[in-house]
């Protein structure tokens, strides 16, 4: 299968890291390169790109895309890893910006052996490292009904989490569950027909897929970390697929925005400088035309601010 990769929000995303000749970027989620093209236009001959992946299908054809560039490292690594890798790579800090492309990528989506889609028959797997053990076939198939209900509660935000999770436990006595159509089927027989414009397995796929990945959890880890890599000056540009992302992204860009944190009844105040200066206080969505020609993107959104002091 041909890789295809659409990159979501390319303009917006790039321009808020007002890329500069001779300075040092990373682009954490390197997919087919779209980003990563447009920052190494801008920062020629200078410049320097560190771009990340676990994509073996990704990595391959954004080296291909990107070959004619000199002044870009690859690396075959989670960004979660960041600060390892720059330290390895004999950097110290990340002077122009960096951006983050969260969640899975179009081509993860729709090839099917890979299991991100409900509407392709497939096994059940969703790992973005395809390296890893870990799959979504260990976490319906192990998982107790407990931990199935908070899961599809707390990351797929869905009404029928109970119901969902008790047809699972009930079928896999009989059977496991191991392919993407048994799931989908299972999840439309066990919940009310309610008329919506999503399909009614989106919101447990989308639990599933965070949970194999630990998706929250690196994002957390990883702007903090990330907060320590970043130079006075350099800008932190961040797109995000769903609230649950939008909401980590927005609440630490606004606790390191802020000037103080002492409680109430705190005579003088003994906080820090605030790290962060947010660009935009409301997130950037796509443009119409793009949502058109891209409809994945109508639930995008970019928030950015800016590194002020080192903290």
């Amino acid at each position: 299968m041909e890789f295809k990769h659409y990159t979501v929000m390319k303009n917006e995303a790039v321009d808020a890291l007002e890329c500069k000749n001779g300075l040092i970027y990373a682009d954490c989620t390197l997919g087919g390169g779209g980003h990563s093209e447009l920052i190494l236009q801008r920062i020629q001959p200078d410049g320097r790109l560190i771009a990340f992946d676990i994509d073996d299908e990704a990595i391959a054809a954004a080296s291909e895309r990107l070959q004619s560039y000199k002044n870009l490292t690859i690396v075959k690594n989670s960004y979660t890893n960041i600060k390892k890798v720059l330290h390895n790579l004999g950097i110290e800090k990340i002077t122009g910006g960096v951006l983050f492309d969260l969640g899975a990528s179009f081509h993860q989506f729709n090839k099917a052996e890979r299991g991100f889609s409900f509407s392709k028959e497939a096994p059940l797997d969703m790992r973005f490292n395809q390296e890893e053990d870990f799959s979504a076939y260990d976490v319906v198939n192990t998982y107790t009904e407990a931990d199935l209900v908070r899961i599809f509660s707390e990351y797929g935000e869905e009404r029928f989490s109970k119901r969902i999770a008790k047809a699972i436990v009930e079928e896999r006595k009989r059977k496991k569950l191991s392919t993407t159509t048994e799931l989908a089927d299972l999840i439309i027989r066990s919940t009310p027909h309610i008329k919506s414009s999503i399909h009614p397995a989106t919101r447990v796929f989308q639990a599933i897929r965070i949970e194999v990945n630990h998706e929250l959890q690196n994002v957390k880890n990883t702007l903090n970390d990330v907060l320590d890599l970043l130079d006075v000056g350099a800008i932190i540009s961040v797109i995000s697929f769903h609230s649950l992302e939008d909401r980590i992204v927005k609440n630490l860009f606004k606790y390191h925005s802020q000037r103080c944190h002492c409680e109430k009844n705190q005579m003088i105040c003994t906080c820090p400088p605030p790290r962060l200066e947010l660009v935009n206080k409301k997130p950037i969505t796509a443009t119409p035309e793009e949502i058109k020609e891209n409809p994945p993107s109508r639930s995008a959104k970019l928030r950015i601010a800016r590194c002020i002091s080192r903290g």
